[in-house]
């Protein structure tokens, strides 16, 4: 049951990491390489500050949308909400660095935390994957919407199965999948 198993059995711990110091470009590349749309940003500590994100990249190559304006009666609004946003976009299209480029707000979740709470977190947050920080906020791990979806079918294949199977989690998926493609 998702309730009980801890997101430590299922988080990767070979984690692409930037520092807010690095290039863009290099952090593109590296990302692409090992095939991530996202990464956590580190300080010194090694503690999360920020995640980088392939949304973030693009902003670069994007057409801006200026902020929306309201003339009444010859007096001129600016719509907040759509000034901070575009201020934002445009600190990222000019930015150099992952500092410059990355999201300052990241979720993040702990390694004992189960997979229902963090499917929990990233569905109410919005986000697609989770940085698994230890009790002092340093970085241990990553949990990606795929680690859970894996998670959900594992579970879903020991429901159908009447137990905990024998064999480990890939090999799971794959039968699981491979009934998938008989049941066409």
């Amino acid at each position: 049951m998702l309730r009980e198993v801890s997101i430590r059995s299922i988080m990767s711990t070979d984690v692409l990491t930037f520092t807010s110091d690095e290039n863009v470009r290099d952090a593109m590349r590296a990302l692409l390489a090992r095939g991530f749309d996202a990464a956590p940003v580190i300080d010194d500590n090694g503690d999360v500050a920020g995640i980088l994100s392939t949304a973030d990249l693009i902003v670069q190559e994007s057409q801006l949308q200026f902020p929306a304006v309201i003339e009444i009666l010859g007096a001129t609004i600016k719509m907040p909400r759509a000034n901070e946003r575009f201020e934002r976009d445009l600190a990222k299209a000019l930015g150099a660095t992952v500092g410059e480029v990355m999201a300052d707000h990241v979720v993040t979740c702990r390694p004992d935390d189960t997979v229902e709470d963090a499917a929990t977190l990233m569905h109410d947050k919005s986000v697609s994957r989770l940085p698994v920080v230890d009790a002092s906020g340093a970085l241990v791990g990553i949990v990606a919407r795929g680690d859970i979806v894996r998670a959900i079918v594992a579970d879903l294949a020991e429901a159908d199965a009447g137990g905990p199977g024998d064999g480990d989690l890939d090999e799971i998926i794959t039968e699981t999948i491979a009934e998938m493609g008989e049941a066409d």
